[in-house]
């Protein structure tokens, strides 16, 4: 059943760590360990703050869960993806402190379940407002869309700066 964000929510899994985070150097996507056949079970991005950095994210998931022979939670998995980077880089990103936001993309596969995590700098918590039929609102139905895709979704505080906003997809076939 979806929460509702709350900080008192565990994470499935712990999100990508920094071992796991995209190359400083290269700005190439990492992937994690080899498992289930030899395939990476995990895999990062830093996501730049701007259109360009929005497709690429999208591009890497699709590409990602192809690999993962997932394509059938592509849809699913870019626009949660796209709805919480969005909330990062509209929310958290302004308020973060000096120097250049880091936003990072984090996919995880395990049993059963597909874990998408979004890092940034910002504080502050996701702020879910439960649909109130106004289906034509232009902004705050993105956590509405990610509430209604996952099978649980949340945050986790990163102290003394950032968290991590992750929602779980299951991975089995929609048919």
């Amino acid at each position: 059943m979806p929460s509702p964000a709350h900080p008192t929510l565990r994470s499935p899994g712990e999100p990508v760590s920094e071992a796991g985070a995209t190359s400083r150097s290269a700005g190439l996507p990492h992937t994690g360990r080899p498992a289930f056949g030899g395939r990476p079970t995990a895999a990062a991005l830093r996501v730049a703050c701007s259109g360009e950095g929005f497709a690429r994210a999208r591009v890497f998931t699709r590409d990602t869960l192809r690999g993962w022979s997932l394509d059938h939670r592509g849809d699913d998995a870019v626009l949660v993806i796209t709805e919480l980077i969005s909330n990062a880089v509209t929310h958290a990103v302004p308020s973060a402190a000096a120097g250049a936001p880091e936003v990072r993309l984090g996919l995880a596969l395990g049993p059963g379940a597909l874990t998408l995590t979004v890092s940034d700098p910002g504080d502050n918590a996701p702020v879910f407002h439960p649909s109130d039929g106004s289906a034509l609102r232009e902004h705050g139905r993105g956590l509405c869309i990610v509430d209604a895709l996952a099978e649980e979704w949340g945050w986790t505080p990163h102290p003394p700066a950032g968290k991590t906003v992750w929602a779980t997809l299951s991975t089995r076939s929609l048919t």
